[in-house]
C-alpha cells in the first residue's frame, strides 16, 4: 500500500526467517566479529582471483540463510542480490550456481535495503512466499575499480572510508503468524540527491543529503515521530557523513536522540582498525543488519527499528569524465513481531 509520495506500508508484515553472513579476515578482527556465520582468513578465500573470492562470499551467506530456514534453493521463489563489481558478476555468478530466478539490482551501497524493499513487496502482495536478498562487498575487488589497487599502496585522506569484504543474506518469507520474528513494516524509497560533489574518497560526505532526504520522507509520508524507533541506523555514511546527515536533519526539525542514531560504517570495526571514516561498501549494511542489529532485536535490545542505506552511484567511467557523484538512499522499517 502507498503511503505518502515515495513509500509503501506491508500490512501483511513479511517475516525475515532467517540470515546468513560471511566476511575476510578485517572483519574476523572486527568489532562484531560474533555476528558472522563464516570468517576467512585471506582475501582469496581460496580462488585465484578477488571477483571469483567474492561470490565465494554470497555463496557462503546464501546457504548459511537457506541451512537456517530449513529450506532447499528449490523452496526459493525468487533470488535479488547486487554488488559493486561490473555488471554485478558476483552476484549473477552465484545466480548461476543456486538456479533460483533472479532479480540483479544495482544501488551501490544502498543495495541491501533496495533489495528487503522490493522482496518485502512482493511477497505483501503475495508474490512469493519465499525470497533470498542481500548485497556484498570484496575490499580488494572493489578498491581496484573505483580507487587504486591496494598492492599500489596510495595514501589516502581521512574522510575516504574502507570497504568491508562480506556478504549478508536473509531468507524473506510470508507471515504464517509466531513470536520473536522479525518483520518489515515500511519502506521507503530514495531519490536520486546529486550536491556536486566529485570526490571519490569522500562518499559519506556526498551520501549524507541523500540520506536525510530519506529519512524526512520516511517521517513525512508515514506521519510518524522519530521517537518511534529505537534505533535509526545508516548504512555507511562514516563519521563524516553520520554527523553532516545528523545536522541537516537537526537542521529540518527532526529531533533524533543522537545515541539512538548510529551507522554501520562505525559499528562494524573497532576504534584501532585503520578504516579512516569507518566502513563501507554493498555488504556493509547488509552484513551488520543481518547479523549484528537482528541478534540485537531478537535479544530484546530493539524493537522497532529503522534501517537507511546510502549509495553513491558513480562509476569508475563517470570519475573519469569529472562527473559529480549522484546518491541515494533507501529506508526500511523492521520490527519484531
Amino acid at each position: 500500500m502507498l503511503r505518502g509520495k515515495q513509500s509503501w506500508i506491508f500490512k501483511n508484515r513479511p517475516v525475515i526467517t532467517a540470515t546468513g553472513v560471511s566476511g575476510g579476515p578485517f572483519e574476523a578482527n572486527g568489532k562484531l566479529a560474533s555476528d558472522f556465520d563464516i570468517l576467512h582468513d585471506d582475501l582469496w578465500m581460496g580462488q585465484d582471483s578477488y571477483e571469483k573470492a567474492h561470490r565465494v562470499l554470497i555463496e557462503e551467506a546464501s546457504q548459511a540463510a537457506l541451512q537456517r530456514a530449513n529450506l532447499q534453493e528449490e523452496d526459493i521463489h525468487f533470488f535479488i542480490a547486487g554488488d559493486l563489481i561490473n555488471q554485478i558478476t558476483p552476484s549473477s555468478m552465484s545466480a548461476r550456481t543456486n538456479q533460483i530466478p533472479y532479480f540483479g539490482i544495482f544501488g551501490a551501497c544502498s543495495t541491501s535495503m533496495e533489495g528487503l524493499a522490493l522482496g518485502s513487496f512482493m511477497i505483501n502482495y503475495q508474490g512469493a512466499k519465499h525470497i533470498l536478498t542481500g548485497a556484498s562487498s570484496h575490499n580488494a575487488a572493489v578498491e581496484k575499480q573505483f580507487r587504486y589497487p591496494t598492492e599500489y599502496g596510495g595514501q589516502k585522506p581521512p574522510t575516504a572510508q574502507w570497504t568491508i569484504t562480506g556478504a549478508g543474506m536473509a531468507v524473506l518469507s510470508v507471515n504464517e503468524g509466531g513470536k520473536n520474528l522479525p518483520v518489515t513494516t515500511s519502506a521507503t524509497i530514495g531519490k536520486v540527491v546529486d550536491m556536486g560533489l566529485t570526490d571519490p574518497f569522500n562518499m559519506g560526505g556526498a551520501m549524507a543529503p541523500a540520506a536525510a532526504d530519506t529519512i524526512t520522507a520516511h517521517f513525512k509520508d508515514l506521519q510518524i515521530d522519530p521517537s518511534y524507533y529505537d534505533l535509526i541506523v545508516t548504512g555507511d555514511l562514516g563519521k563524516i557523513g553520520q554527523n553532516t546527515t545528523y545536522e541537516l536533519l537537526t537542521n529540518a526539525g527532526l529531533k533524533i536522540e543522537r545515541e539512538k542514531f548510529q551507522d554501520c560504517g562505525l559499528l562494524i570495526y573497532k576504534e584501532d582498525q585503520p578504516v579512516n571514516a569507518g566502513g563501507s561498501g554493498a555488504g556493509c549494511s547488509a552484513t551488520v543488519l543481518y547479523g549484528h542489529l537482528l541478534n540485537q532485536m531478537r535479544q530484546g535490545v530493539y524493537k522497532k527499528i529503522l534501517v537507511v542505506a546510502t549509495g553513491a552511484l558513480l562509476s569508475p567511467l563517470t570519475f573519469q569524465q569529472n562527473e559529480t557523484i549522484p546518491c541515494i538512499a533507501h529506508a526500511v522499517s523492521i520490527e519484531m513481531e
